[in-house]
């Protein structure tokens, strides 16, 4: 019998001898399909649009951009006040509303004149009294002035004797006397009637200038006076008075950029309010001092207009101008946002003021379109571009969201 190691060896399939076939190798075909799905994703992305905001540029030769620097501050008022009263009381009435318009003189409140009041009354008494002593005392005068007379022509023929004729002299000079004395005290009741009469006047509150009310502090029934009470029940005014024709703008200038501003220097104004709204003026002063805190100076600076729509605190920017601009050869190119502009990669930050070349993107037909360009000097947040790109043409400000062709819609524009 054979063995079953025999048996399995006579199973064994005998192959041929020859060489092995080698395996396909797959990752060149991953690869290319890896390339293919990049190609088409990158088409899509290319077709795909991307949100992007914009910002028109703005012609450098336009006045209105020739600006040497630019500004923030606010509407002042010169002129303003928080009327009180000069005594303490209490409120009858109240003649004010807030946005309404006084003259110099009006009345704008009147206190309850009970107290100054009964002190003019007794002034007036008085003054009534003293002079009812006068007149009293004249006509003892009058009698004693006749009865010297007499006296003096009786002692002169010997019928009375020189005593009586001197105790009638003595008399009338003592009435004399007093009839001086109740002239001077007619005088200070006079004058006592005065002083109370201004008291009742204090109790009428009048506007000291022309200008609008801005606040109404008081009501009738609350007690007011010139200074606190320190409880916090006691008003001190009764309202505040704006003089709108001595409104200014206040703006902080960095203390770095100072030396760019002269007193005179022609200034353009634009409110927040109304950013399509250029108000000419000129600057006032420099104020001769700086805020540590902020190392920024403060300017004050006119207005060419009045206009009610300008009033106090009203945000403001404002563009400072060359004296000389309209001589001056006018800029070529345009400004736009420093952040459009991407500068050639190796760039030190530090030294980007210094770069002259650089890309921005303007949108055309919806797509992004990469303009090299000059770029010329810097301007607070802005810069010149020399050559590239034309007036008006929408300036993407966030380049780092597209690539040159990228199909692009436009959010947030500034479509001025």
């Amino acid at each position: 019998m054979s063995r079953p190691e025999d048996a399995l060896k006579e199973l064994r399939i005998e192959r041929k001898s020859g060489a092995k076939k080698p395996r396909r190798r797959k990752w060149p075909l991953v690869v290319g399909a890896a390339v293919v799905v990049v190609a088409l994703l990158a088409v899509l992305a290319m077709r795909r649009p991307v949100a992007v905001e914009t910002v028109p540029a703005r012609d450098a030769a336009d006045p209105a951009n020739a600006s040497v620097l630019d500004a923030s501050g606010y509407i002042v008022a010169r002129r303003i006040a928080t009327v009180s009263t000069k005594i303490s009381g209490k409120v009858r009435e109240v003649l004010i509303e807030e946005g309404q318009r006084v003259e110099e003189g009006q009345v704008l409140a009147r206190l309850d004149p009970i107290d100054a009041g009964a002190q003019q009354q007794l002034a007036a008494a008085q003054l009534a009294a003293s002079r009812s002593q006068i007149d009293q005392v004249q006509a003892q005068l009058r009698e004693a002035e006749a009865n010297a007379r007499r006296l003096g022509s009786l002692v002169q023929q010997q019928l009375v004797s020189r005593a009586q004729y001197d105790q009638a002299l003595a008399q009338r000079d003592a009435l004399r006397a007093q009839l001086a004395s109740a002239q001077r005290n007619v005088a200070v009741s006079r004058e006592q009637l005065e002083v109370a009469a201004l008291g009742v006047d204090n109790t009428i509150v009048r506007a000291p200038f022309a200008g609008v009310i801005t606040a109404k502090a008081a009501q009738p029934g609350e007690i007011v006076s010139p200074v606190s009470a320190g409880g916090g029940f006691t008003r001190t005014g009764i309202g505040t008075i704006v003089d709108m024709d001595s409104l200014e703008v206040q703006v902080d200038v960095n203390e770095a950029y100072i030396g760019r501003v002269q007193p005179g220097m022609p200034i353009e104004a634009v409110l927040n309010a109304y950013p399509d709204w250029r108000i000419p003026g000129a600057v006032i002063a420099i104020i001769p001092t700086a805020d540590r805190s902020k190392a920024t100076v403060k300017v004050r600076i006119s207005l060419a207009e009045k206009d009610p729509r300008i009033v106090p605190d009203m945000g403001v920017r404002v563009s400072f101008l060359e004296k000389n601009a309209a001589n001056a050869p006018k800029p070529t190119g345009v400004w736009v946002p420093s952040k459009a502009i991407v500068l050639p990669e190796g760039t030190d930050p530090k030294g980007a003021a210094k770069a002259t070349r650089g890309t921005v993107f303007v949108v055309v037909d919806g797509a992004a379109d990469a303009r090299e360009v000059a770029l010329a000097e810097t301007r607070d947040a802005d810069r010149r571009l020399a050559s590239g790109v034309k007036p008006g043409e929408a300036v993407v400000i966030d380049p780092a969201k597209v690539r040159d062709g990228q199909r692009v819609t436009v959010a947030g524009a500034d479509a001025k």
